[in-house]
C-alpha cells in the first residue's frame, strides 16, 4: 500500500477516531515529562490540536506554537478553545519555520513515524530549543503491535493483506527513539512505555469509530463485501464485548524525552 494514502485532511474525523487515544497517552505523557507551568512550547506536527490543548490544559504555557503540514488539520485547531493560547501554522517537522532557540520544550505527539527523515525531524527540534530545555517524543509502536487499529490490522494481515503503515515506522520502536535522541547530541535520554485502555459502547461503535482512520478506512472500502464481513467476524471475535457489550482493549506507545546541553 502507497505510503501516500495515508492523508490527514478531515480533523473531525482524527478527532473521532485518534483524538481520544491522544489525549489518553498524552496525559500519562505529560505526568512523564512533569514540565513546570510558564515554558514556551512547540508542537511539532500538531495536527487538529487535540494534544496541543492538552498541554495547555495541563502545563498552563506561557506560549505554544503549533506547526504541521496539513491546511484541513490546522483549520480544525483553529475552532477548539486552544486557539485563544496557540499559535497554529503551517509548517514541515524537517525545515521548522524559526530561526533560533526560543522554546523550552519541543515535543512531537504521535508523529515520528510520518516524518520522512527522523533524525532531521529530532535536530530540528533540538536546534529551536535552549539550553537546558527538553525535547521529547511519543509514538505508538507499531513494529511491536501497540497501535489503536492493530486488532484490525492483527486480521488483515491473517487473510493475507499488508496494511499501510506510516513512512518511518521503524522509528517506533523503544530502541530506535533512544538512538535518535542520543544521535542528536541530547542529554539524559530517557525512555517508557506508554499502555492505556480505550472503551467503546459496542462493537458496531468501535468498527465505525476505526474505519474513520486514514490508513484502515480506505483499505477496507477497496475490499470485496464478502471479505470485508469475513475481516469484521474475525475482529469481532478478537475483541470480545463485556457483559454489558462494550469493547475494551489496550494501544501501546513508546516515549522518550532528552535535554538539549
Amino acid at each position: 500500500m502507497a505510503e501516500q494514502q495515508i492523508r490527514f485532511d478531515d480533523g473531525a474525523a482524527y478527532e473521532r477516531v485518534m483524538g481520544a487515544w491522544s489525549r489518553l497517552a498524552g496525559d500519562v505523557f505529560l505526568d512523564w515529562l512533569g514540565a513546570p507551568p510558564g515554558l514556551r512550547w512547540l508542537d511539532v506536527g500538531c495536527g487538529n490540536g487535540a494534544f496541543t490543548e492538552l498541554v495547555i490544559e495541563r502545563c498552563a504555557p506561557a506560549e505554544i506554537e503549533g506547526i504541521d503540514p496539513s491546511d484541513a488539520q490546522l483549520a480544525f485547531a483553529r475552532t477548539r478553545p486552544a486557539a485563544r493560547v496557540a499559535r497554529f501554522r503551517l509548517g514541515n517537522a524537517m525545515a521548522l519555520p524559526f530561526a533560533e532557540p526560543r522554546f523550552d520544550a519541543a515535543v512531537m505527539a504521535l508523529v515520528i513515524f510520518f516524518v520522512p527523515d527522523p533524525a532531521k525531524g529530532v535536530a530540528e527540534m533540538a536546534r529551536l530549543v535552549r539550553p537546558g530545555g527538553m525535547v521529547a517524543a511519543y509514538a505508538w509502536d507499531v513494529v511491536g503491535g501497540g497501535l489503536p487499529f492493530e486488532p484490525i490490522q492483527a486480521e488483515m494481515r491473517a487473510i493475507g493483506l499488508t496494511p499501510p503503515l506510516p513512512p518511518s515506522f521503524e522509528a517506533s520502536r523503544i530502541e530506535a527513539l533512544h538512538a535518535l535522541w542520543t544521535g542528536a547530541a541530547l542529554a539524559d535520554v530517557e525512555t517508557r512505555e506508554i499502555v492505556v485502555r480505550r472503551g467503546f459502547a459496542d462493537f458496531d461503535d468501535f468498527w465505525t469509530t476505526t474505519l474513520l482512520g486514514p490508513a484502515i478506512g480506505p483499505t477496507i472500502a477497496g475490499m470485496p463485501a464478502a471479505d470485508v464481513e469475513r475481516l469484521k467476524s474475525a475482529v469481532r471475535a478478537r475483541l470480545p464485548a463485556d457483559a454489558d457489550g462494550r469493547i475494551t482493549y489496550a494501544a501501546r506507545a513508546n516515549a522518550v524525552k532528552g535535554r538539549v546541553p
